[in-house]
Order: C-alpha cells, then structure tokens, then sequence
C-alpha cells in the first residue's frame, strides 16, 4: 500500500548486544545497573537488572528509554526546563513513565529515530555514559 509509513526498530540482537555494552561500561566503572531497550513506538525489546541493581531500577531504566523515543532527545534535556519555573515544569505530570533526569538516549540510524535506550541505578550522568558507550559501539546515533 502506497499509505503506509515504514518504521524500522533495534532487533533483538541489536538490542542484546546493546545491554551487554551497558553492562561492560558500568561493571568496568564499579557500578551495578538495569538498563532496558525499546523500539521505535516505546515498547520494550529487552532489559537487565545486574546483580546488586536496586529493585526499583528496571522500570525507571525502561521509563528512560521510553522518554527519550517519545521527543526524540536527551532524558537529561528536561533536567532543567522542567523544575518550579521552567518553560516545561509540569510536564512530568502529563504521563507517568516519563522520567526528566539523564540516563536515556534516543537511538538513531541514517537520521531515522528508531528505538531508546536507558539505564538507572547510578548517578543519572553515569548512567547516561554507560547507555551512551553501548549505543555508539552498537553503531547507533543518539543525535538526530
């Protein structure tokens, strides 16, 4: 059909390989993530908690990844805009899976958006710099 729009995801090889990077980058920094993957509408494709990793972490991993395919940027780009003042200060109130702190990235391929990643149980710029170490050896983008 001549109206449908074609989307293109993470496989689940893609993905896998993505949280074993994760799990290198955090293990070589001494820390203990969960770390999760989703597609281009937000779904899950696959998680990892590590051992140690607090229970709450795989949610927020996966909440991550799922803000960060939602406006196609940076979880940590809302750090600032959405606190008592700022232009998006209610925002994370609109939906609850949306996480406003770093540790989610979009995942780009050829300027397509495609899928996130995310990752929690670190300070949020540590988790960010694991997620983004795993989705650059991948060969993902994580700017448009």
């Amino acid at each position: 059909m001549a109206d449908l729009i074609p989307s293109h995801s993470p496989s689940l090889d893609s993905a896998l390989a993505m949280l074993v990077g994760v799990r290198e980058a955090a293990a070589a920094k001494g820390l203990s993530l969960a770390a999760a993957v989703v597609d281009a509408g937000g779904h899950l494709i696959a998680s990892q908690r590590m051992d140690g990793t607090p229970l709450g972490a795989p949610a927020l991993a996966a909440d991550k990844a799922y803000t960060a395919v939602l406006w196609g940027m940076r979880t940590g780009e809302f750090m600032e805009s959405t606190q008592p003042g700022g232009v998006d200060w209610s925002y994370p109130s609109t939906n609850p899976r949306v996480v406003v702190y770093a540790g989610g990235l979009p995942l780009y391929s050829d300027g397509q958006l495609v899928g996130g990643i995310g990752a929690s149980g670190g300070t949020a710029e540590q988790d960010e710099a694991c997620v983004g170490a795993a989705a650059k050896a991948a060969g993902y983008d994580i700017e448009a």
